[in-house]
């Protein structure tokens, strides 16, 4: 059998990580006799995309100490694990390890991640600093500094952003409304929503998705307009998740409207039964007004279910988290001829 060149081991290697299979992209790279940047730019790209953010850093790590010279491949691999862990202090070191490559001379998709990762990690200064200094952008740019805007409680400037971004001709995409919609939510600016809603489906002719539906339904929520959330509910051409029915939960416990969060518990329930979150969520409201009956018949459909509370979570701050985590999440783009999946 002829022995194996550098460019058999690397397909190799990317078939595991493409299937998120790391230990055996792991053992591979370990037998590789003689490794380049590509062999190492993919098994970073494969942690990261596997979820593994810590073990993409101490890779890139070992990779520095075995000499090798990181690439823009390297970066944008590094800067999304940074991004996905929320650790600055990392990002910034990581992104100051890379003395070899001139700011001005780093591709959009790099200054993308680099809005992303700031904005994530908590430093929407530097995300726009980042955003108006880049000469060149597209609406990837304009989409992730949108998104980091409305998340860090700049809705209104999002929402600017965003007629800024028709001015100069950029087409907005889904992704874009996902961004405004949210941004529209954390204003209350229930009218301006529906609009943005209306002319994604009229003018765009984009199809909504269940991260558009999710919006709506949250800023709908947060604004009061419990009887309109359920009533758009009922005009979805598909079918709502357990993320959306628990948003309006939770807005129902906020507004106190013990009947809207029985249906939509029920409706939850329909879809899993298992989350103590949910059963929370229901009891929660039954006790903001004093229904006491209400909260033990909760306590005993858990006890029934086999379900228990975990200790120390606030459902309040989780609820958010999963909401923003489903609307904004998505996987990096790490896919470039030097390597990466």
């Amino acid at each position: 059998m002829p022995a194996k060149d550098l460019v058999s081991w690397n397909v190799m290697i990317t078939g595991y990580a493409k299937l998120g299979q790391m230990d055996s992209a792991r053992e591979l790279f370990d037998e590789v006799p003689k490794r380049d940047v590509v062999t190492w730019n993919t098994m970073i790209a494969g942690y990261v995309l596997s979820g593994s953010h810590k073990q993409a850093l101490e890779m890139f790590d070992e990779m520095r100490c075995a000499g090798f010279i990181s690439d823009e491949v390297t970066m944008l691999s590094l800067l999304s694990a940074c991004a996905e862990l929320g650790d600055l202090d990392i990002g910034q070191r990581i992104y100051s390890s890379f003395s070899n490559i001139n700011m001005m001379d780093l591709s959009i998709v790099i200054k993308n991640a680099l809005i992303d990762m700031y904005a994530k990690c908590g430093s929407i200064d530097r995300a726009r600093e980042v955003f108006n200094n880049m000469r060149e952008k597209d609406i990837s740019t304009w989409n992730t500094i949108m998104g980091g805007l409305a998340l860090h409680g700049h809705a209104e400037e999002s929402i600017y952003l965003f007629t800024v971004m028709r001015r100069l001709k950029f087409q907005p995409n889904e992704i874009s409304f996902v961004a405004v919609l949210v941004a529209c939510s954390h204003a209350g600016q229930v009218e301006e929503g529906r609009k943005y809603f209306n002319l994604m489906k009229n003018e765009y002719k984009i199809k909504p998705n269940m991260r558009h539906y999710g919006c709506m339904v949250d800023m709908l929520g947060r604004a009061g307009l419990l009887n309109d959330a359920f009533e758009f509910l009922e005009t979805m051409e598909i079918e709502a998740n357990a993320v959306i029915w628990r948003t309006l939960l939770g807005s129902c416990r906020v507004h106190g409207n013990v009947d809207l969060a029985r249906r939509a518990n029920e409706e939850l329930l329909k879809l899993r039964n298992d989350q103590s979150g949910d059963y929370v969520l229901l009891s929660n409201v039954y006790a903001s007004i004093g229904e006491w009956d209400g909260v033990e018949k909760v306590r005993k459909l858990m006890d029934d279910s086999g379900v228990r509370k975990e200790p120390g979570c606030s459902f309040v701050e989780a609820d958010e988290k999963e909401l923003m985590h489903f609307l904004f999440d998505s996987k990096p783009m790490l896919i470039t001829k030097h390597g990466g999946l």
